[in-house]
């Protein structure tokens, strides 16, 4: 299939231990350029996602964004430091007894405590798994953007040949009644001019002329690139380069029918398949 560069997608997971939520977006790039931002607490993760992307895509430049928020989670429990406990108790006694006063900690003071009440960390191992899953199916949705906008614009690019292929058929119509028209205008200046020309020297430069106007290859190239653009965008896959290139031969021709042009048919002609060219042009800069 043929897919764009540009593309969004967004998932979220809410877990005990909090949220996680995946952002990837991208836009036209020459090559593939990722940049991933990941909280401190799941850097490992930099590697293993840069793999998955590498994997999956060919262009484009792609912002990989991963947020975890773990606050207004309630802990499933919370553990006493026991031992930490008994030893504030004694070193608050003993500080007591030395100042010669009775020892006013309070078990709200205690509570308050820095160390003495532990809510258990969640399992990092647990929250990368998880991270990692969620990650394949933000990817999975990223790509299927890709490929229905990439859909959306071989549609475009298709009309955008059915017209290269019109004007094509018009000029190859027209091009007998071109060189008859450039026929009849030498000679009705020669009449003008009350000229006597030599018959076979009239020939030759009426043979000049079609000559100079004879625009049957570039017409052939104009087909043979057509079919060539089709046949690339049926292969599917990573088709940008390739596209661009052929865009450059269509233009190489427009512009050589245009200064063959002798008659106002092919002049437009030319005119409307830079027009279409320049359109396809766009939008390839949009394909991986």
């Amino acid at each position: 299939m043929i897919s764009s560069m540009t593309a969004f997608s967004r998932k979220e997971l809410t877990a005990p231990w909090g949220t996680l939520s995946w952002e990837l977006r991208s836009v036209n790039h020459r090559y593939l350029e990722i940049s991933p931002r990941l909280p401190d607490t799941l850097r490992d993760l930099e590697n293993p996602v840069r793999e998955a992307l590498r994997k999956a895509l060919s262009r484009g430049k792609v912002e990989c964004t991963l947020k975890i928020k773990a606050e207004n989670i309630t802990p499933a429990r919370l553990d006493i430091n026991e031992e930490f406990v008994k030893q504030l108790i004694d070193a608050a006694g003993r500080i007591a007894t030395l100042a010669g006063e009775t020892s006013s900690l309070s078990v709200a003071s205690l509570l308050n405590w820095p160390g003495v009440v532990q809510t258990p960390e969640a399992d990092q191992s647990e929250i990368q798994q998880a991270a990692i899953a969620l990650m394949k199916e933000a990817l999975d949705e990223f790509i299927a953007h890709r490929q229905r906008e990439g859909a959306e614009l071989m549609n475009i690019i298709q009309e955008r040949l059915n017209g290269i292929e019109e004007q094509v058929a018009v000029v190859k119509a027209n091009i007998p009644a071109i060189l008859q028209a450039q026929k009849d205008k030498l000679q009705a200046k020669l009449e003008e001019l009350q000229v006597n020309v030599d018959q076979d020297r009239l020939e030759q430069e009426i043979v000049y002329l079609a000559q100079k106007a004879d625009v049957d290859e570039e017409l052939d190239r104009l087909v043979t690139h057509v079919t060539e653009v089709r046949r690339t965008l049926k292969k599917g896959g990573p088709v940008g380069r390739r596209l661009d290139f052929l865009m450059q031969e269509l233009n190489r021709e427009a512009n050589t029918l245009g200064s063959k042009s002798i008659n106002t048919v092919t002049t437009q002609a030319a005119v409307e398949l830079k027009v279409l060219i320049e359109q396809m042009r766009e939008q390839i800069q949009n394909l991986e």
